[in-house]
């Protein structure tokens, strides 16, 4: 008997409240009902007949338990919910949820996720989660407690862009990236794709751009790129978790590697050096060339035909050394040839000098006059601000990686700010999303990219999902240390700030 009572004593008692889950982002409100359900062996996973993209859903959750628990976890088209096991439903009887948002319910034999779409039975699966661990014990017993969980996002873009061009990341890394976006209901992946120090995606009609200039990069090293088949291989994944991507090809400044390629995107014929330095500002395409205009057009053509996804980024930042009517014509002539292959563009808050086409969105990073002037102009804006939001700032002054021109960047300073009020003149209705870049000068290896992004990572996508009057640094800080033991568990190489009173 007094075996039996230590056996008891000893045995984790089976979560029963799930507001004490520390959910990342935080939900719109979450309810208790003080039971618990449980993922046994013969748990399946069920969709709705006949909704578009569901059973892909339904198989990646699927596909997770079974990461998770080691079990069996099956999937099935139904024409109504089940009595027992995890149903995905769409169903547009819910205006609050709009397209992105879900209603979980979880009770003692039925997890029920409801949406208006495939993508937000999605994110309601992300919830449901996080309410297990990244892998359970051998022989542990998953249970996960009951509740409702009603949410939606506050933003319909919330993005990280991945500069691949200063230093290379191949297929698999990028993957990577997007499984981990995909953990915290982000939904855009913007890919810096070209700069001076690198080409890194194939153009079929002008091949020297990769290999010539995607021979090398910052430091020398041997650089890469993407055949066009990785780069669908990249679209793909990122299609089956919900994410977007969005390329950018840099122009008509941080082209140095492609003027390298090519001597006639040179205003003199004369085909430049190769550069592996990090200085910024020095390169232009040659503006007053018929040349230059096919071959963007030859770039955006193909890289379009690749890209479902509704925006092409196309720059326009740092183009020092262009003359502002030369910049102005140029970048009038980019959009145009965008809007030709059927995408939105997208350009760093300088393209607000020029005359933005309908649909356009300039990207604030930096200059409040030049994001204003495109609101006024009819632009909506995507926020990236460099002092809040760029992953490649450093913590604090002794982060052996990273730059510090923008500030330092420690976990409350990027998470405490809100898009609609921090430029003057821009509010709620202008903005897009959010998106947190990192730069990669000094960015070489997975383990690097991921100690600059976590833990800042989960905190811009909750500023991006979660309403501000739902955020909080302190409420915010213990939630993110619950997510630490998460971490550890995918193997991320992460910062422990000193903020953080990480879970031991």
């Amino acid at each position: 008997m007094a075996a039996l009572l230590f056996l008891a004593a000893c045995t984790p008692k089976a979560p029963t409240d799930l507001t004490q889950t520390g959910f990342i982002p935080q939900p719109a409100s979450v309810t208790a009902t003080g039971d618990a359900f449980k993922v046994f062996a013969t748990t399946a996973v069920y969709y709705q007949s006949g909704a578009e993209g569901l059973q892909h859903t339904a198989a990646y959750l699927a596909g997770q338990l079974i990461g998770i628990s080691g079990l069996t976890i099956s999937t099935e088209a139904a024409d109504k919910a089940p009595s027992r096991g995890i149903y995905l439903e769409v169903s547009d009887d819910d205006a609050e949820l709009g397209s992105e948002g879900y209603e979980l319910n979880i009770g003692k034999r039925l997890v029920t996720i409801k949406a208006g779409s495939a993508a937000g039975c999605f994110y309601g699966g992300q919830t449901l989660l996080q309410t297990l661990p990244v892998k359970a014990a051998e022989g542990e017993e998953l249970t996960i407690a009951t509740g409702t969980v009603h949410d939606f996002p506050e933003y319909v873009y919330r993005g990280f862009m991945l500069d691949v061009a200063r230093h290379f990341f191949g297929v698999e890394d990028v993957k990577r990236v997007i499984d981990l976006l995909a953990v915290y209901k982000m939904n855009a992946l913007h890919l810096h794709l070209t700069d001076d120090q690198g080409w890194r995606i194939e153009i079929k009609s002008w091949p020297m751009l990769t290999e010539i200039g995607g021979s090398t990069e910052v430091g020398g090293g041997e650089g890469g790129f993407y055949t066009q088949e990785q780069y669908v291989e990249i679209v793909k994944y990122a299609q089956e978790r919900h994410i977007t991507i969005i390329p950018e090809i840099d122009m008509p400044g941080h082209t140095n590697a492609a003027l390298a390629s090519y001597a006639e995107l040179n205003c003199d014929g004369k085909a430049r050096e190769l550069y592996t330095g990090t200085d910024v500002g020095f390169s232009t395409l040659c503006t007053d060339k018929e040349i230059t205009y096919q071959f963007v057009d030859d770039v955006v053509k193909e890289i379009t035909a690749l890209t479902p996804g509704p925006w092409f980024h196309i720059g326009g930042d740092e183009s020092h050394v262009t003359a502002h009517d030369d910049y102005v014509y140029f970048i009038d002539r980019a959009q145009d040839i965008v809007v030709k292959y059927g995408k939105k563009v997208i350009g760093w808050d300088e393209i607000a000098n020029a005359t933005p086409v309908e649909g356009t969105t300039v990207q604030f990073w930096a200059d409040v006059e030049n994001t204003t002037m495109g609101v006024e102009k009819g632009a909506s804006v995507l926020i990236s601000p460099a002092a809040r939001a760029y992953l490649d700032m450093q913590y604090d002054s002794t982060t052996y990686l990273g730059l510090h021109w923008a500030g330092y960047i420690e976990v409350d300073h990027g998470y405490t700010w809100d898009p609609a009020t921090l430029v003057e003149g821009v509010t709620k209705e202008n903005i897009l999303g959010v998106e947190a870049p990192l730069w990669t000068e000094t960015i070489t290896s997975m383990d690097e990219l991921e100690y600059m992004v976590f833990p800042r990572l989960p905190g811009y996508a909750e500023i991006g999902w979660t309403t501000p009057a739902l955020r909080n640094w302190e409420t915010y800080k213990l939630r993110l240390a619950d997510h630490g033991k998460r971490f550890e568990d995918l193997d991320i190489d992460f910062y422990r700030s000193p903020l953080v009173p990480w879970s031991e």
